[in-house]
């Protein structure tokens, strides 16, 4: 953790040292706008969850700057980055996610280009995994059990970015972040959706998303194993329906492994069942 360069798994005390000295402009808008937005306030209203305002107020989260949404060697190295995040969050905090920050795209973006674009990540992602798709995960994204997973770990990747005017929770100024967080924190917060103070917190949440965005919360936002609810579309909420996805575009498989170091580590956008 720590080492030099983008690419790397940094605490959050050096990812503010080197946004504000030596990482490129794109990293250090990124750091302050996000910093801003979970610890300030926006019209009066400060960020709805309260686990991720005193997440970062008390430097929990752990960082990575990725410099490019498409360039095989920075998706690598974000597998690489992943697999040590994985490794290491439980002993670092409990509250400790991973927050990503991509490079912003050398052209203009619209909503349906950051929709593929997530899902290219987490496809490359799953490609390159490490380790075997969980046992106990199904591989079909219309399960309400389906959760994204990588290195043996279900996690909920939610993300920001700069086409969201309506749910300004979600809005990213730069370009595309992700935020990582396994089911382990929510377990070790008490805050998974099964429980009494996990309902709670999340009614609390969306109480402070109608404040916060204007707006009713999306009508997309659910509960994992809710019958109904869906995962994939909660990480990167819709704001037009013509722009977003109808289907979940990932392939998942739980052949292992899916590449050998003498394939092209370019994305597999087909995978067998």
């Amino acid at each position: 953790m720590n080492e030099p360069g983008t690419g790397v798994l940094l605490d959050q005390e050096t990812m503010r040292v080197r946004a504000e000295s030596g990482y490129p402009s794109w990293a250090r808008e990124h750091w302050e706008t996000f910093h801003e937005s979970l610890t300030g306030e926006y019209q009066g209203e400060r960020f709805p969850c309260y686990f991720g305002r005193e997440s970062v107020r008390a430097g929990d989260p752990l960082y990575t700057a990725v410099p490019s949404l498409t360039d095989s060697d920075a998706l690598l190295d974000l597998r690489d980055t992943l697999v040590e995040y994985v490794e290491r969050y439980e002993e670092y905090s409990d509250r400790a996610s991973l927050v990503a920050f991509f490079a912003p795209p050398e052209r203009s973006f619209a909503e349906s280009d950051y929709h593929d674009a997530l899902w290219h990540v987490l496809q490359f992602l799953h490609v390159h995994d490490p380790e075997p798709w969980p046992a106990d995960i199904p591989t079909d994204p219309d399960d309400p059990y389906w959760e994204f997973s990588f290195a043996g770990e279900p996690m909920f990747p939610t993300c920001r970015a700069p086409f969201y005017d309506t749910y300004r929770s979600r809005y990213c100024p730069v370009g595309l972040e992700i935020t990582f967080q396994p089911r382990g924190l929510f377990e070790s917060m008490g805050v998974t959706g099964d429980t009494d103070a996990g309902q709670r917190a999340r009614d609390t949440i969306q109480e402070n998303l109608e404040d916060y965005d204007g707006v009713c919360p999306h009508a997309d936002l659910g509960d994992w194993g809710v019958e109904g609810d869906r995962e994939w579309p909660q990480y990167m909420l819709r704001e037009s329906d013509d722009e977003a996805p109808d289907e979940c575009p990932i392939t998942v498989s739980r052949e292992h492994p899916k590449v050998t170091p003498s394939i092209d580590p370019g994305i597999a956008r087909e995978v067998e069942q």
